[in-house]
Order: C-alpha cells, then sequence, then structure tokens
C-alpha cells in the first residue's frame, strides 16, 4: 500500500491579504474626504456669519442688542439723521412724549460733568427717581426714654415726629445747536459734544436754583429757606440757624471769632463732612484774614484735587452765593449730604429740531430736577448784621 501525501496550503492567502489592505485605504481616504467636506462646509458657514457682522446696518441701527449698538444707533440714527431709532435698553424712549431718552452712556457722561460744573450737587444729596414727584419722611424728635428700676413700671414711649420732604421740582432744559454741516462730518463727534453742552448749560441753570431757587416750578434753594438765631430744638423744623458777622455792611472785624462760632454752632455728627460754601469775591476777603501770629486762616490744597481749607474744613466756591452786603448770607457751612437733597428724574429726554433755526439743528433737552433742604440743622449761614 502506498502512502501518498495530499499537498497542503498556507492559512494566509497573499492575494487575498492585498485586497484587504486595498480596501482599508479606500474606506480611510473615504472618510477623509467626508471629513473635509464637513470642514468646508463649517468654513463655509463661519465666512457668511463674518460676512453679516461686518455688513453696515440699514437706518444707522446697531445690528446687536449691546449697549454700544444701541449708542451708536442713536447717535447715527436720530442725532445726526433724524430717524426714530427704537432703543430697547431704556425707559421713555417714546417720540410722542416729548423726544427720546438718550442711552445710558451719554446719560451717565452728563451727570458725571455735571458733578464736576456745579459746586451744590457736588456736595449734597441726590437720589434718582422713576417719576416726576419724589418725598421723604424725615424724622424731627427721638423716641422718648429714660432709666427706670428693675422691677419698675415702665411708661409708654413717646409717638416719633416726622416730616415730610416734598421738593419742588421743574423741567430743567437745554437747546444746544449744530450745523447740518457738522452733523454730517463723520470725524464730528457727536456724543462727546452734546453730553458737554448740555451738562454745561444744566450746571449753570441747576447752581442758581440749588442756592436760591423759588420753589415755583423749580428747585427751592437753601437759602430761600427761613431763617432765625435760634438753636437746634427750638427752631421750627425747616428754617436754618444764621450767625450775625457784627457789622451791618460786612463781614465785621471780628470774621475769624465769627467763624468758629458758625462752626460749631452745627453738632459734632454733621461736622464730619461739612464745607464752607462761598462765592469769589468772598472768598477773597476772608482768605486775608490771619491768626495773632500773622497766619493764614486760610490754607491751600498741599496734594493736587484736594480741596483748599478754611479752619480745617473744604471750602467751596459757588458764584450763585450772595456777595457781601447789608442783611446777605455771603457765607454758608454745613453737611449738604445730610442738609439738601436733589431728586432728579433719571431719563434725560433730547428732541431734534431741524426746523426752527435753519441751517442749524437744535437739540432740545429736558430733565426734571428738584430740590429742597432736607435737615435744617445740618446746614448753617453767615448773616451780615449787626
Amino acid at each position: 500500500m502506498n502512502n501518498t501525501s495530499t499537498p497542503t496550503t498556507s492559512a494566509t492567502d497573499p492575494l487575498e491579504g492585498s485586497f484587504d489592505i486595498v480596501a482599508r485605504q479606500d474606506q480611510a481616504e473615504a472618510e477623509i474626504a467626508a471629513l473635509r467636506g464637513d470642514v468646508e462646509d463649517v468654513k463655509s458657514r463661519l465666512d457668511k456669519v463674518a460676512r453679516a457682522a461686518s455688513r453696515p446696518s440699514i437706518g444707522g441701527a446697531g445690528t446687536t442688542s449691546s449697549d454700544g449698538g444701541e449708542v451708536k444707533g442713536f447717535v447715527d440714527g436720530y442725532l445726526r439723521r433724524g430717524r426714530e431709532t427704537e432703543l430697547k435698553s431704556i425707559s421713555g424712549a417714546t417720540p410722542g412724549d416729548g423726544g427720546f431718552a438718550v442711552p445710558r452712556q451719554i446719560d451717565a457722561a452728563i451727570a458725571a460733568q455735571l458733578a464736576d460744573i456745579s459746586p451744590i450737587r457736588a456736595i449734597a444729596q441726590v437720589v434718582q427717581t422713576g417719576t416726576s414727584g419724589y418725598r421723604k419722611l424725615v424724622a424731627t424728635g427721638g423716641i422718648a426714654s429714660g432709666w427706670v428700676s428693675e422691677t419698675a413700671p415702665r411708661p409708654l414711649t413717646g409717638t416719633p415726629q416726622f416730616a415730610e420732604i416734598a421738593p419742588p421740582s421743574g423741567d430743567l432744559f437745554a437747546n444746544p445747536a449744530a450745523s447740518q454741516a457738522m452733523l454730517d462730518d463723520a470725524a464730528f463727534d457727536i456724543e462727546t459734544w452734546l453730553a458737554s453742552e448740555i451738562a454745561l448749560e444744566f450746571a449753570r441753570a441747576e447752581g442758581t436754583a440749588f442756592v436760591t431757587g423759588t420753589g415755583n416750578n423749580q428747585p427751592e434753594g437753601f437759602l430761600t429757606a427761613p431763617t432765625a438765631t435760634a438753636e437746634d430744638g427750638v427752631r421750627t423744623f425747616g428754617t436754618l440757624q444764621y450767625v450775625g458777622s457784627g457789622s451791618a455792611t460786612g463781614l465785621g472785624s471780628t470774621l475769624d471769632a465769627k467763624l468758629i462760632d458758625l462752626i460749631h454752632a452745627l453738632k459734632s455728627g454733621h461736622r464730619q463732612g461739612a464745607v464752607f460754601v462761598m462765592n469769589s469775591a468772598t472768598l477773597a476777603s476772608v482768605r486775608k484774614l490771619k491768626t495773632a501770629d500773622g497766619a493764614f486762616l486760610w490754607q491751600p490744597g498741599m496734594v493736587e484735587g484736594q480741596p483748599d481749607r478754611l479752619l480745617g474744613y473744604p471750602v467751596v466756591e459757588a458764584e450763585d452765593m450772595p456777595d457781601v452786603a447789608g442783611g446777605a448770607f455771603p457765607i454758608a457751612f454745613g453737611n449738604f449730604r445730610h442738609g439738601y437733597l436733589i431728586a432728579e428724574h433719571s431719563a434725560t429726554r433730547v428732541l431734534r429740531d431741524p426746523f426752527t433755526n435753519k441751517p442749524f439743528v437744535h437739540f432740545y433737552a429736558t430733565k426734571r430736577i428738584g430740590g429742597k433742604v432736607l435737615d435744617s440743622n445740618a446746614i448753617k449761614l453767615l448773616k451780615v448784621e449787626a
């Protein structure tokens, strides 16, 4: 019997392995091609978004809801061209109410310049209101208290007394004008110009009102309040105390002593943060005062930005304070943050008027502002009298 062997083949066919490698390469290339297609699709979409973002908006309005876009829309759309731009981040932007409320950035720029220019605003208490009226309750007397023994009966405490402060108010307006050629000039910074013009006119008008305002459709100035020589706790609430100068026509020969009396007529709680207020003509006289050893009572600020001081207290120049004359109140001393209240409506409104004074465009700006003495114990006056 013959033993014959059957030939065997290899477990792996070389030709079959080559086919597998080619198939895997084709699959990988197909996946890479699909991935490249996805990348190109994403890139195309991003390019479309970038082109849309850089495209100028129709009508000058901002393309986004950000404050920067709204300010640009207000400036380019309404101030430059008179288009009625809708501003969604502010309230009161309704032309039917007399104009547009300016965006917050412009209103903040106006407020910052007002604080720098208007001396009384810089030292008084300023509150923002959402309505044209504002009222505040002020306690005029403390609650009764006392000492008792451990077992003694406790009497009822007294009812606190309050007074309502309602600052008289009025619409303060400014009406700056610019030529249409200025507005058409893209390099003209209308936003900064308008804020500066409005702030300057507002500061001039309110500076007078906060000092000598009548309270009739305007704030009531602190010099308009009734005055008396009676001390705190004796005077009627709302009446300011004054100290006489010792002369019927001038500041007298003992002004330094009178100023010390004026300082200490103010309670110690109010002296923290108190300032002298006078105009430049009165300050010229006060700066000449000297002590017995020849030192000036007035001392200049030693650091830039630091106020000048008189007897250790800052001096604020307010040109609306009266000059030295018989019966006048040329010097005030007090804590005005405690003593005088300014209430203002939060929105400044601007009405664009290109018709009244052609070829100029007027920007009629209004803001409702009120003011009144808040705590009559916090402000003292020097009166020219014998």
